[in-house]
């Protein structure tokens, strides 16, 4: 893949994020984080109070708009993640999605059967207009009186194989077992199943891009749950089928494409071949030699333990000058973007983010071939 856009950039006082993804050379290295916007922020939960519940948030645009914005306010941030859940697909598609309080997301309708499948299309997109109206309000938020935004806006769903997951189990599992039994058994019911889910999230990730997204991320966050061959022929092969339908470019601007598998570094030679411009890598990957598999194909992003950030600051600050050198010096076909290798903890301290976001501006400047 050339590591020159196609299409140009879009107008930003700060555009590293874009330029690490199509690995076009930085001053620095980017930094933004999984879950930034996050209950690990009193503002944050003071907001979603008022919401009333997490889908309250969500589905408020204004609201929506204000937790994507706090962090970027706290934190020199180089880009901002458009604050939504990666289950609003399968809840426009009638499965009933909620949030207790204190449990994860449950579905009321559950989908196990041929009954279920057959059931299944790809939603209607006015029923996400929520969605499209958060990005389109957190985009004037961040453009200025002469339509230059602060920081790019980054998009995103889960992936067909994970948001099958949360389908079929009704919720979060530990052992995956009703989801892995359906796959084993009626191996052709799950295939209609990923079909659905991937041709819904390409249209849901292109709606958001017609919408003011300037980046699409896929989520593949139960990936890594599955065993060799069983994540090809069911997860990467649907991931696969969302990037062939994305858009490239909006209006005459490059959009990258950003894969992250959780429990994903067996693949990462294949993922970097999906067609994808940047492979997010959790923490158990060393960042140099995940730069020796893919080569020039890609940009990486992460891939700092996300409990690194309970260590007191000195500790912060060494293992994110740690993670940066695994990376090592660029070139002018590296891309790197600092990220956690998971989503961050509600109990992070604040304070922590300041080490981290700094430490990265700071030390990847030295970094600089």
């Amino acid at each position: 893949m050339n590591a020159h856009p196609a299409a140009p950039l879009p107008p930003l006082h700060n555009d590293r994020f874009l330029r690490a993804c199509l690995r076009l050379p930085t001053d620095c290295t980017p930094v933004w984080l999984m879950r930034q916007a996050g209950r690990y922020l009193p503002e944050y939960r003071a907001t979603r109070d008022q919401a009333g519940s997490f889908m309250g948030l969500a589905t408020n645009p204004e609201l929506a708009c204000e937790v994507t914005m706090q962090p970027l306010r706290r934190y020199d941030l180089d880009a901002a993640i458009l604050f939504s859940d990666i289950l609003t697909v399968p809840d426009a598609m009638g499965l009933g999605l909620s949030f207790a309080a204190g449990e994860g997301p449950k579905f009321a309708h559950v989908v196990r059967d041929e009954a279920a499948v057959a059931k299944l299309a790809v939603p209607d997109m006015d029923k996400l207009r929520y969605v499209f109206d958060a990005v389109r309000t957190i985009r004037r938020e961040l453009t200025d009186a002469n339509g230059v935004g602060k920081v790019p806006l980054i998009g995103f769903s889960g992936s067909p194989w994970t948001l099958a997951c949360y389908m079929v189990e009704g919720g979060g599992s530990d052992d995956y077992r009703l989801v892995k039994t359906l796959m084993y058994q009626r191996p052709d019911l799950m295939h209609r199943i990923l079909e659905v889910n991937a041709d819904a999230v390409a249209l849901y990730l292109n709606t958001q891009i017609e919408a003011g997204a300037q980046a699409a991320m896929i989520f593949d966050s139960w990936g890594g749950v599955l065993a060799d061959g069983a994540f090809q022929q069911f997860s990467l092969a649907y991931t696969r089928r969302v990037l062939t339908q994305l858009k490239q470019s909006h209006n005459g601007v490059r959009i990258p494409h950003i894969v992250f598998t959780k429990g994903g570094g067996l693949w990462l030679s294949e993922i970097a071949d999906t067609g994808c411009d940047v492979v997010g890598l959790d923490w158990t990957m060393n960042l140099g030699k995940a730069r020796e598999m893919v080569g020039d194909r890609v940009a990486l992003q992460g891939n700092l333990d996300p409990n690194v950030l309970f260590a007191k600051p000195e500790q912060v600050e060494a293992e994110v000058i740690r993670t940066l050198d695994a990376f090592g010096r660029h070139d002018a076909r590296s891309g790197h973007i600092f990220n956690l290798g998971h989503g961050i903890s509600q109990f992070t301290p604040p304070e922590s983010v300041s080490v981290l976001v700094d430490t990265v501006h700071r030390h990847s400047r030295t970094l600089r071939g």
